[in-house]
């Protein structure tokens, strides 16, 4: 299927990027925005600009208002650009149910490695190098285990193992902080 029409379901100097993208391709563009957004720049670049009528950062989480404006506005296409919903295996799927294009991943790649110890898995399997580590949600005394097989040198990064987007992560490179840092 051609794409003809793109709803970007981002903001700023994201979606101004991509509309400039498509636009070389002769793709039209819809914008979308915030309440706050609303005389951003990227509502300009593009051939429609539509309002989610919400605000703050929740607008731009909520996919069924994104796929609303993008079948009303008849595009054929969804670019999520990155952060926000672009790892989001749902609004990924639904999309496609919309009968849209979803420009990213697909959804089995999305599932697959928005969980960082399946991802890890696989990574494993196909025998792509990985830093030793844990494949699982773990403890603060497996986070104490491992941390001590490492030897004195040694250091381990603490991250959630679902979303978060890279918030909350730490680097562990002493014992006596792990408990804090773990919490």
């Amino acid at each position: 299927m051609e794409i003809k029409k793109i709803l970007i379901a981002n903001r700023g100097e994201i979606a101004i990027r991509i509309s400039r993208a498509a636009s070389e391709l002769g793709i039209e563009t819809v914008s979308i925005y915030s309440e706050e957004d609303a005389k951003s720049l990227h509502t300009k670049v593009t051939d429609e600009s539509l309002s989610l009528n919400q605000s703050g950062v929740p607008a731009y989480l909520n996919i069924d208002r994104i796929i609303e404006l993008a079948t009303s506005s008849n595009c054929n296409a969804i670019h999520p650009g990155y952060g926000f919903l672009a790892e989001n295996s749902d609004f990924a799927q639904k999309c496609i149910d919309a009968n849209l294009i979803f420009i990213g991943p697909s959804v089995e790649m999305l599932q697959l490695f928005g969980d960082k110890g399946t991802a890890r898995k696989a990574a494993d399997k196909a025998n792509v190098p990985i830093l030793k580590g844990l494949y699982s949600a773990t403890t603060l005394e497996e986070a104490r285990e491992f941390f001590n097989s490492l030897g004195e040198t040694s250091g381990i990064m603490l991250k959630a193992i679902a979303g978060g987007g890279g918030r909350g992560t730490r680097a562990v490179t002493n014992i006596e902080d792990l408990d804090r840092l773990f919490k």
